[in-house]
């Protein structure tokens, strides 16, 4: 098995050890896979990006031959080309198999870059290219990687956050970095440098009020208010948020309450889960105890249905798809209500594993939920 880095450490051996000669830029963050792509055509090419020596495929469009012509050529006035293959699982097997000597037998002035959310490791060339290649994980952030990144990127735009802003934002864009960037870059532009950034002003920016967060709504499903729950989605439309973005959003919640759940079973202290949750140590373990195994299930399929819905599934309205949705989470909690398994016994490992899979598909189907 080649090496692996994060894109993190990617940079950190560019600057000392120089660019090699093939790389696999792999993971469903989008933001993450195109700082590798940045990084890696700075240290081939230098700051003035030297066009003239780079060279970009997408594995859908170009045939196998003409990657290997571009490969093989010679660098002009440069020490050193760079290739670039975008969508590298829609490679045929028969196109993946005409580069396979580019895998095996890479060319010395010539940096091959292949880069793919996820490849299909059945076949020949995904094989070869997993053996030789160096290659950049770039699989979502955890959780608990999301607020460090999102503090090193507001100071990167000369922000500094109050403590609860950085958890506001994650509620509100889930896990996607792109929806994170653009949300900070539009405080940047609106907070003066002289304070820190409130959640006043993430809420009115995003132009959702106080109170309507996906916390306010998985509060409301656990309450089974349905009327609460209703307006604030009403409240989250009418301020402009997509459908795609709600249901992602409430996705990235339920994930992190099965997996703190997972963590109290396990015998995770309920202080260390209430910083996680933002909530009272004294509540967390009720709260939890309302959304038994047999809820988050029917939720998984209820998102996963939902999203199929939204894209163009179903006739229906969004607004009424994510209603039908909402009534359904508060009807499945009334009903599992008083039913719900205690802690003291974890989730199943393979159930765990399953929602996260099936998450992660949601968000890979739609970019503003990542």
């Amino acid at each position: 098995m080649s090496p692996s880095v994060n894109h993190i450490q990617l940079e950190a051996t560019l600057k000392q050890q120089g660019p090699g000669l093939l790389y696999l830029v792999v993971g469903e963050e989008d933001l993450l896979r195109d700082h590798a792509i940045a990084a890696l055509k700075h240290a081939v090419l230098g700051s003035d990006g030297d066009e003239f020596n780079c060279e970009l495929f997408y594995g859908d469009e170009a045939s196998g031959s003409h990657i290997h012509n571009s490969v093989a050529a010679v660098p002009v006035f440069a020490p050193r080309r760079l290739v670039v293959v975008k969508s590298a699982e829609k490679l045929t097997a028969r196109e993946g198999d005409l580069l396979l000597d580019c895998v095996q037998n890479p060319v010395e002035s010539t940096t091959l870059v292949f880069v793919s959310p996820k490849l299909d490791g059945r076949l020949k060339f995904s094989q070869a290219l997993l053996r030789a290649a160096v290659v950049v994980d770039c699989s979502p952030l955890r959780d608990a990687q999301l607020s460090p990144w999102i503090t090193r990127e507001a100071e990167r735009v000369g922000l500094q956050l109050e403590e609860r802003v950085a958890q506001v934002l994650q509620e509100a864009c889930g896990a996607s970095l792109y929806g994170l960037r653009r949300e900070l870059e539009k405080l940047a532009s609106y907070v003066p440098s002289d304070r820190s950034v409130t959640v006043a002003d993430v809420h009115l920016l995003r132009g959702v009020d106080p109170g309507a967060s996906v916390f306010d709504l998985t509060l409301a499903i656990a309450e089974g208010d349905r009327g609460r729950v209703l307006s604030i989605l009403a409240r989250n439309l009418e301020a402009g948020e997509a459908p795609l973005r709600i249901l992602g959003s409430l996705v990235w919640q339920y994930r992190r309450l099965w997996k703190v759940k997972e963590l109290l079973a396990n015998g995770c202290r309920e202080g260390e889960a209430a910083r996680s949750l933002r909530m009272d140590p004294r509540k967390v373990r009720p709260f939890l105890e309302r959304f038994s195994e047999a809820h988050l299930q029917q939720a998984l399929r209820l998102f996963l249905d939902t999203d199929s819905k939204l894209k163009g599934g179903s006739g229906s309205r969004p607004r009424m798809v994510l209603e039908g949705l909402l009534l359904k989470l508060c009807e499945e909690h009334a009903n599992r209500h008083g039913k719900a398994a205690t802690l003291s016994q974890a989730p199943p490992k393979r159930a765990v594993t399953r929602v996260v899979s099936n998450v992660r598909t949601i968000k890979s189907r739609n970019p503003t939920a990542r």
